[in-house]
């Protein structure tokens, strides 16, 4: 009974995605339809094992213990859940802005077959089944990009790339912890990080972040906000990969391994998440092109939930998963109102916008209440998320990750005033002609996620307790922190009061900027940007020096070229000239010696002949 249940997250998307490859292109409505009802159909199936509860099944599968396990409780409920949800919002958005792509069966294949993976990796209980599903997401995130500019493909194999690698580490990880605790079942293993379960810990810990897009293994993002399609942007790093790799990264932390507040590795995640929240909050804010800008907001926001699950506090952890689950509502939206934006006016640059929001109101107000969230406005989603993760960092007592945290929302806010002024306030931009709103289809999704940052930061009782709680008291920490889903909007503590005193000095610097910039608010982070030591790292950021691929690629061209010298060419040389100069030296001997005298050849025979004598004879 438990087995098609269970196997129908799968199921149900791999069949959709076989049917959206095989509705002829010219059928438009038919494949349509059936993307938006199917989507439909698996979320209710996603409802209905979430409110299941737990359940379990188990096959032989590969022998040697390797067993077909699949496993629902309420942490994954709740992914799967979500999941199913934003799937469900792409493909409505997706019937209005993808209508016209000349590869639309394999847009809605890749759709469904992305949620097909993720739902396998969610469910899965064995290591290896995981790893089947969670690298197969490397396929679709490579044929997802392809389907965008004719550069597009160049971005795909960087993504594959990048994305790939952190992959392998999470495999050696993987195999590191088999080694500790001879259990590939995903719930039964836990291992104290000591020795090489540290190094286990630490691989396991780059691929969860590298699928979640933390910084080094970011760059792939800027990049496919460039080239790939809006949509895809929207489900990919803006929601899915969120989902999982946090996900992933909470189950490291809380499952596979033991880890105490303040241990060594605690630190390390504190570190890389409070990194990523500064460093790309800072290329954000110079971003002159909106998608670019929200790809950088993607990756910074992910430091949050890291630094959150980080902290080892319950109050930090329970941020750290809120934030996930906020920033996949709030940054899906904002891309989201990116596309409509795009679908009417044909751009996402900054300079060539503005003034739209008269004729594009629900666009612009989706966007004001996506981008008021992920700044951590009171009352919505992102100020409850935010405030627990900068509690879970003060009961740390390392108060420079709290610093780090108070930073990226000064300059969050910042960046945000700036491209919502550029698009939706100011004069109408010469480039683009008047503009009207976009369909419903598109709207019907921007609203849906605006509603919910609004009803999960007014009434944040309802997710915490209904998602975030239930994790928490499954391994035991809700108790050690009394009331987490009694956490209110307080506004009246320390820490509210330095975070509000943050969005106060985000809107100073965006005036300055702005009026700095002779009332261009494309250009309002200049003076940021302008600074003497910023001045330099952007510089250098924008020559990727800091890109781990880009460098990858240039030590690959500089090592071959040092191959080329001290090998290539000494074989070549060896081959081309000392072998053709000794061989011709050899012919002219011949040449001398076969003079066509017989004497010489009576000679020679005479010598040769005497030579084998004595040669026996030595040997005898």
């Amino acid at each position: 009974m438990n087995l098609p249940l269970l196997f129908a997250p799968v199921g149900l998307p791999v069949f959709l995605a076989a049917v959206s490859f095989l509705i002829p292109p010219k059928v438009r409505r038919v494949r349509e339809t059936v993307a938006a009802l199917g989507s439909l159909v698996v979320l209710g199936t996603a409802w209905a094992l979430f409110r299941r509860g737990e359940m379990d099944v188990s096959l032989p599968w590969l022998g040697m213990g390797l067993d077909f396990d699949l496993k629902l409780f309420s942490f994954n409920g709740f992914i799967l859940l979500w999941i199913a949800i934003f799937t469900f919002l792409i493909a409505v958005y997706s019937t209005g802005k993808m209508t016209k792509h000349p590869r639309i069966r394999e847009y809605y294949g890749y759709l469904f077959l992305t949620q097909a993976l993720a739902n396998g990796a969610v469910l899965a209980d064995n290591f290896i089944l995981f790893i089947f599903f969670w690298e197969g997401l490397l396929v679709t995130l490579y044929g997802f990009i392809t389907l965008g500019s004719k550069d597009a493909h160049r971005t795909a194999v960087k993504s594959v790339v990048v994305v790939g690698l952190c992959d392998f580490c999470m495999i050696l990880g993987i195999g590191i912890l088999w080694h500790a605790t001879g259990s590939l079942k995903m719930s039964a293993v836990s291992a104290v990080p000591e020795g090489p379960a540290a190094a286990g810990f630490v691989l396991m810990m780059i691929g969860a972040i590298g699928k979640a897009g933390a910084m080094p293994f970011h760059t792939w993002i800027p990049d496919a906000a460039i080239d790939a399609p809006t949509t895809v942007m929207a489900f990919l790093p803006a929601s899915l990969e969120k989902l999982l790799g946090i996900y992933m990264l909470s189950r490291i932390c809380l499952d596979f391994f033991v880890l105490r507040m303040n241990s060594t590795l605690n630190i390390v995640l504190m570190a890389i998440g409070s990194a990523t929240i500064v460093f790309a909050v800072l290329m954000a804010l110079v971003q002159k092109d909106f998608k670019k800008l929200l790809s950088f907001h993607a990756i910074s926001q992910v430091g949050y939930m890291v630094l959150g699950i980080g902290t080892g506090v319950p109050i930090g952890i329970a941020g750290g998963i809120f934030h996930m689950l906020n920033h996949a509502m709030y940054k899906c939206g904002l891309f989201l109102t990116a596309g409509s934006v795009e679908h009417r006016a044909g751009t996402t640059e900054l300079k060539k916008l503005g003034g739209m929001g008269s004729g594009m109101p629900v666009t612009a107000l989706g966007f004001a209440v996506c981008a008021a969230a992920i700044s951590g406005i009171w009352p919505l989603n992102g100020f409850v998320s935010k405030e627990m993760v900068f509690h879970g960092a003060f009961e740390t007592g390392h108060t420079v990750f709290l610093i780090a945290a108070w930073i990226g929302a000064i300059f969050t806010l910042a960046s945000f005033l700036k491209a919502g002024h550029a698009i939706f306030l100011g004069p109408r931009a010469a480039e683009v002609p008047r503009v009207k709103e976009s369909e419903y289809t598109l709207l019907f999704p921007i609203a849906a996620l605006a509603l919910l940052c609004i009803l999960f930061g007014v009434y944040n009782r309802l997710p915490l307790t209904l998602f975030i709680e239930p994790v928490l008291e499954g391994r035991g920490l809700a108790g050690g922190h009394p009331g987490l889903s009694e956490h209110a909007l307080d506004l009246f503590n320390p820490i509210a009061g330095i975070s509000m005193l943050c969005l106060v000095i985000a809107l100073g610097i965006h005036l300055y900027g702005w009026n700095k910039a002779q009332k261009k608010a494309y250009l309002a982070s200049e003076p940021i940007h302008n600074l003497p030591v910023l001045k330099s790292l952007y510089a250098f950021s924008e020559a990727r020096w800091f890109d781990l691929y880009e460098q990858g690629t240039r030590f690959l061209r500089f090592f071959s070229k040092i191959l080329s010298v001290a090998v290539d060419r000494p074989i070549d040389y060896f081959f081309e000239k000392a072998v053709t100069a000794t061989g011709a030296g050899f012919s002219r001997v011949l040449r001398l010696a076969h003079n066509g005298h017989y004497a010489n050849y009576l000679a020679w025979c005479i010598a040769g002949l005497l030579a084998l004598v004595w040669g026996i004879r030595l040997l005898l």
